[in-house]
């Protein structure tokens, strides 16, 4: 949603008041994005596929600091599928250098993570990557690792079946072991985000209008997530179009505290 109408003074002014009457009602815990569109907001700009991505990068970062300043304890972005590898030789390599460089970036300049004490996690399958995006990941959680206030979960190479299959393997080595009986607890326990120490998934958000969860946080949505989809594609998504999500979730909110008549 765009707000260049507004001057740019007057719209920080406006983006504060909304973040304060927005905190002042109930606020999820966990919020994850699909951060779909990219290539298609490309397109649409006549720039390079490269260019979508990048920009997707700029909107994470504006997005994670709209969530930091609601006070959400832990945000997950679904940056890269396992399935993505399956992609045009380019695009997966332009892909992993982008991806070295925007964690390096978040380490160079990580003002932001710092201040609202980010703790950042990596989670999928990250043996798949090169090794100077694996390099990359270890020095990125490494400077956040005494973060506590926070998270920001960047899953990647992911995929939930990936996740729910090796958190089963995991808990029949251990029951192999131990001669106990793996439980739906287990399974969730050793789930990659719980791992983490992230809380339950309240809120799912999916930008660029497509209506699916595409293999993401699928085990984590099945218990009381709301799940949102916007037409926005993703390096345009911001605040303006977060209040609307923010406050659907609050009138539900309110809706099941209230007292039944």
């Amino acid at each position: 949603m765009t707000s260049g109408w507004l001057p740019h003074s007057l719209l920080g002014y406006v983006q504060d008041f909304a973040l304060k009457v927005l905190a002042a009602g109930p606020i999820p815990r966990h919020v994850a994005f699909v951060m779909d569109g990219n290539r298609r907001y490309a397109r649409k700009h006549n720039k390079q596929i490269q260019q979508g991505h990048s920009a997707g990068f700029v909107a994470l970062r504006r997005v994670l600091e709209v969530c930091l300043k609601l006070n959400i304890r832990c945000v997950s972005a679904y940056a890269f599928s396992i399935e993505n590898f399956k992609r045009s030789p380019d695009e997966v390599d332009a892909l992993m250098k982008l991806a070295e460089d925007k964690l390096l970036e978040l380490c160079q300049h990580g003002n932001l993570l710092d201040e609202y004490g980010v703790r950042l996690n990596v989670i999928g399958r990250t043996e798949m990557f090169p090794e100077p995006v694996q390099a990359a990941i270890r020095k990125a959680e490494a400077m956040t690792r005494q973060n506590k206030r926070s998270i920001l979960n960047l899953c990647m190479p992911y995929t939930s079946r990936d996740e729910i299959t090796t958190s089963v393997e995991t808990c029949v080595r251990k029951a192999v072991e131990t001669d106990c009986i793996v439980t739906e607890k287990d399974i969730n326990d050793n789930l990659l985000t719980n791992l983490g120490g992230s809380p339950p998934l309240d809120i799912l958000i999916r930008t660029s209008g497509v209506k699916r969860l595409s293999d993401y946080l699928l085990w984590q949505c099945c218990e009381d997530t709301q799940i949102q989809y916007t037409d926005t594609y993703w390096p345009d998504f911001g605040l303006f179009d977060f209040i609307p999500i923010i406050l659907d979730y609050q009138r539900k909110m309110w809706a099941k505290s209230a007292p039944s008549s």
